[in-house]
């Protein structure tokens, strides 16, 4: 069999005993900005112990039965819909609790791979847990089986099906006791459709918000920020710019002051001073760029 700067397919699953699964990766020759270097099922999770940690990141989470992990002095349980994602070096050890405990794990680096877990904020060794029937709960079982059958020699398909993986950790995991995104998201859905509708009434601001879900304007902010990184109102705002610009390049007639009024802004200067923050050119300049 072929061994290739991808993927040895069913080679390491060869020699692994029943119940097992195991693939790696070898996209760090491609110089890909985030690959995958092993990816596994474990039908019988034995007890690992590392005290110098994985020389990779390192997503383990439970299928079936229950585990726990000890990193640095603190226990995590990992129950059914749980996961940690230990940074590399981390010092671990992990084992079951009972009679079974059935893993998937990922293994993955890359030269952009801190920066991008960064922007979703993700940070240090980070546990989670998730809803049954959400996309995550068997989102690394259908990435193990792609990898199996994936044709693709160059490691471009796994590196941008791990970025959804990464995006949907942070989209549906619940850490600290706080709420995950996508409940937070459709705790606001009445309101972001009330946005959507009521843009252009320059009138609205953060009490108006507040009052359309019937909670504290405080408690608003809070859940716009965990959901969208920024406040209420700000969010309003950008809304309002991407329609000024869908307005500009809709209706190449209608005047500056007319779309500022049309996306609720009462100040043409206002506007134009919003625009050019946000967007680095004017309402002008950005028209003759469509």
């Amino acid at each position: 069999m072929e061994q290739d700067s991808h993927l040895i397919s069913g080679l390491e699953e060869w020699h692994l005993p029943p119940g097992h699964r195991r693939y790696f990766l070898y996209s760090k020759e491609l110089r890909l900005p985030l690959f995958i270097e092993s990816i596994g099922w474990n039908g019988r999770q034995e007890n690992v112990e590392r005290p110098g940690g994985y020389p990779c990141y390192h997503w383990l989470q439970t299928v079936k039965g229950r585990g726990w992990l000890q990193s640095e002095g603190v226990a995590y349980e990992l129950p059914e819909h749980t996961g940690l994602l230990l940074p590399p070096g981390q010092p671990h050890q992990y084992g079951k609790e009972g009679s079974e405990w059935e893993t998937l794990y990922i293994t993955f680096s890359g030269p952009q791979a801190a920066d991008i877990q960064s922007s979703l904020g993700i940070s240090g060794v980070l546990s989670v847990e998730w809803d049954p029937d959400c996309e995550l709960d068997n989102c690394g079982m259908h990435l193990l089986d792609f990898i199996a059958g994936d044709p693709d020699r160059s490691g471009l398909d796994a590196s941008a099906h791990l970025y959804r993986f990464l995006t949907l950790i942070k989209k549906h995991g619940r850490s600290g006791g706080l709420a995950s995104i996508s409940h937070n998201v459709e705790r606001l859905a009445p309101l972001l459709a009330f946005m959507e509708n009521h843009y252009g009434d320059p009138g609205i601001g953060l009490q108006e918000m507040a009052a359309a879900l019937g909670i504290s304007q405080r408690y608003l902010n809070i859940l716009f920020k965990q959901s969208f990184g920024m406040t209420a109102y700000a969010y309003l705002i950008m809304l309002r710019m991407r329609k000024a610009k869908e307005l500009m390049t809709a209706h190449r007639k209608l005047s500056i002051k007319e779309t500022a009024s049309l996306v609720g802004f009462r100040d043409v200067s206002h506007f134009v001073a919003t625009f050019r923050r946000l967007e680095g050119v004017t309402p002008e300049q950005f028209r003759t760029l469509y």
